[in-house]
């Protein structure tokens, strides 16, 4: 999976061992990540109306992730568990700490659309190792379905970066993103109440 996603630096094993110790503590943090997930695709769309394209493509990913949303409430409903507060979420915010600043209206696209694709990649690279070594088989099953439609909320981010700005502008700062990412992952602790 991280060869297809690109990632640089793969997720601790240690982490879900970590994430099943409090299952209140990982699907909080789950619920928010969709919440912001849906917001940052709003934050786009309004943003940047004017790209057609753009704003028909992420529309329908907006309800999406809000029905995600609604899945880990659900979730949570079903187990007993109460939706904690939101937390600072560390890792998103070393990501935005690198996006270009000051340039252009089309760079700082660029930059947000590939910031989206990758916390997407990493996203969907964590639901994976949930869906296949958690203990609760009922759970490996539900996170299955959240690592899918990463995978393909990840590659709409970067087709549309693709499509606005040709493969090799985008390939370029992707793989500065990646390099980059990993020594995020490197340096932050592994937590196993967070996604990320």
């Amino acid at each position: 999976m991280n060869t297809t996603l690109g990632l640089k630096l793969p997720t601790d094993p240690r982490w879900v061992n970590l994430a099943e110790m409090d299952l209140s503590e990982i699907l909080t943090d789950h619920a928010y990540c969709e919440q912001k997930a849906a917001t940052s695709c709003i934050s786009l769309i309004q943003a940047f109306p004017e790209r057609t394209e753009m704003v028909e493509a992420l529309a329908p990913v907006v309800t999406e992730e809000w029905g995600h949303f609604r899945m880990v409430l659900a979730e949570m409903k079903k187990r007993s568990l109460r939706l904690g507060r939101q937390r600072k979420d560390e890792y998103v915010n070393a990501l935005l700490k690198f996006q270009k600043k000051g340039g252009s209206r089309d760079e700082a696209l660029l930059e947000r659309l590939l910031t989206c694709a990758l916390i997407e990649a990493r996203s969907c690279e964590r639901f994976r190792l949930l869906s296949l070594h958690c203990a609760d088989e009922a759970l490996r099953q539900w996170y299955h379905q959240f690592m899918v439609a990463e995978a393909g909320h990840y590659r709409l981010f970067l087709d549309l970066a693709e499509r606005y700005f040709g493969w090799e502008k985008t390939w370029q700062r992707w793989q500065e993103y990646l390099k980059y990412e990993a020594d995020v992952m490197e340096n932050l602790p592994t937590r196993g109440d967070r996604m990320h």
